[in-house]
């Protein structure tokens, strides 16, 4: 029987980037809201959650983003789920959004709202000055998404279903025929990246990485 780290390590180097799939194959819905799960879970700067998942189903819609996305014309072609990730637009520190997250979700009394929107303000301020130029508060939510993400990814390794991450196609583009249809408000909403899940119709070759002295340094 595997340990964890065996069974860790087998997973990370057993997952690949889907270069094509099968469409005969379908994901079960189980499997499929369990890789949600995963990532409605996740973690994110100050527990603000920037995000939100849209399943597409829409086969017109797929069709007239294909043009403007050619990272993702394989995972069009085949896979089982196409979701796309958004990111909240103008996270600021005393916006409704920010007082909602933290009185109604994370339940903090109204003593203790004060100085965690505080501590917010600052963070955004100072530390990562992201009230400097128009456009940071956006880029900080993009990378936020990066990390369910990268827990779906890993998830859907798990059970066995392969994933596209998707980054290849033109934003402005893919907005515009999202925001036509009304897919999403772009006041409240950007997109940030697309993921496939599904199950793959052919081989891949030996995944490649650098050696670990090169991506890993210990200072003494």
């Amino acid at each position: 029987m595997k340990t964890t780290r065996e069974f860790l390590l087998d997973i990370f180097e057993n997952r690949y980037t889907c270069k094509g799939y099968d469409p005969e194959k379908k994901v079960s819905h189980e499997d499929f809201m369990t890789i949600m799960e995963v990532a409605r879970l996740s973690p994110s700067s100050f527990g603000y959650e920037p995000w939100k998942f849209l399943l597409l189903n829409n086969e017109e819609i797929k069709e007239k983003i294909r043009p403007y996305a050619w990272g993702a014309k394989v995972s069009l072609d085949g896979a089982s789920h196409f979701v796309l990730i958004l990111a909240k637009k103008d996270i600021k520190y005393d916006s409704d959004y920010v007082k909602y997250i933290v009185k109604d979700i994370q339940g903090f009394p109204e003593n203790m709202m004060k100085d965690r929107i505080a501590t917010f303000e600052n963070f955004q301020k100072k530390d990562f000055r992201l009230l400097d130029r128009e456009g940071d508060l956006f880029k900080w939510a993009v990378k936020q998404t990066y990390i369910p993400l990268t827990n779906m990814l890993t998830s859907a390794a798990m059970l066995g279903i392969d994933s596209t991450p998707i980054e290849g196609f033109n934003k402005e583009k893919v907005e515009e025929v999202l925001i036509d249809e009304n897919v999403y408000n772009p006041d409240d909403f950007g997109l940030s990246a697309m993921i496939a899940f599904g199950y793959t119709n052919r081989d891949h070759r030996p995944k490649t990485r650098r050696k670990m002295e090169e991506v890993f340094e210990i200072i003494e």
